[in-house]
């Protein structure tokens, strides 16, 4: 009876550590890289690529105007930014000690983004639908346009611009519009003119071809009570990525993805390519989140 008791208290005791017994397997993973950066693994350099597992007696190696981003083993951000050479054990020595909730996100981006995933993208696209001409509006089917955050950056493909952005409520009633020669948009929902609508429609439209325009698409505030358990969730992960950072951007994408907040991934994606514009990881990991998400456009006559 002891022994059995024994076991089982063995047995709990292990399945509350798992951390501590995966953390051997690597000490960083690479989120984002720009340039020609090297890993050297015992005595063979190779090229650094996303999605990498750096070991901690592996040597990296920046160049001169490159970028890279990790994240630790235990979940912590790391940006570098410097050209030269790092020890990754220096390296995981320099970042707080602890776990965190982060290598779930990280984990989900990366899985994601992998050459798997890209294989398979036709059949984990956002759906299709039908039009003549048709102005592609990145955001996601009108059923998963829940929105978290109060910031939400628009984006659409290029054409004939300027472009002319109209939000309406939910009775046709204009209640703002915005005109860009850009192909992207930043809306604050918290502005006086939306705070008050729960759901708020969206079209753009070429001012340069009157006929080319946007599906009408929405965005629907979520309630109060989503709102404070998202808010809760995202508790555990505000200490790691807190700082306004690429990274800490794409790491939020992450989060929001996995709970099908699809527009605010967009946005946090959209956020991380506009503080580092010439770091293509983070299009690409844009790009690939509206494959997934953003229903596609096909002619009539396909």
């Amino acid at each position: 009876m002891k022994k059995g008791r024994s076991l089982l208290i063995v047995g709990a005791f292990i399945m509350s550590c798992p951390v501590v017994f995966g953390q051997g397997d690597y000490a960083f993973k690479v989120l984002a890289n720009k340039g020609t950066n090297e890993i050297k693994s015992g005595n063979t350099w190779v090229a650094v690529k996303t999605g990498a597992a750096l070991q901690k007696d592996d040597e990296l190696k920046l160049s001169e105007n490159s970028y890279v981003g990790l994240v630790s083993v235990g979940g912590k951000p790391l940006e570098l930014k410097a050209s030269g050479n790092y020890k990754v054990a220096e390296l995981l020595s320099k970042v707080a000690s602890g776990t965190s909730v982060l290598n779930k996100y990280t984990d989900f981006i990366l899985s994601s983004n992998s050459a798997e995933a890209k294989k398979n993208r036709l059949s984990a696209t956002g759906g299709s639908h039908r039009g003549p001409k048709e102005l592609k509006l990145n955001l996601p089917d009108n059923s998963k346009t829940e929105v978290f955050n109060n910031i939400v950056i628009l984006n659409w493909e290029k054409s004939s611009g300027p472009y002319v952005v109209t939000l309406k409520n939910m009775f046709d009633e204009t209640l703002g519009t915005i005109e860009t020669p850009e192909t992207s948009t930043q809306v604050n929902l918290s502005d006086p003119a939306y705070v008050n609508e729960t759901a708020i429609l969206v079209e753009v439209a070429s001012k340069g071809d009157g006929k080319l325009k946007s599906r009408q698409a929405l965005l629907k505030k979520m309630t109060p009570a989503q709102s404070e358990k998202i808010k809760k969730e995202l508790s555990d992960l505000s200490s790691a990525v807190g700082d306004e950072t690429p990274l800490n951007k794409m790491i939020l994408a992450g989060f929001y993805e996995e709970h099908k907040l699809y527009v605010d991934a967009l946005t946090a994606y959209q956020q991380a390519i506009k503080l580092a514009p010439d770091v293509p990881s983070y299009k690409e990991a844009y790009d690939e989140c509206v494959l997934r998400n953003v229903p596609q456009i096909v002619s009539a006559g396909n």
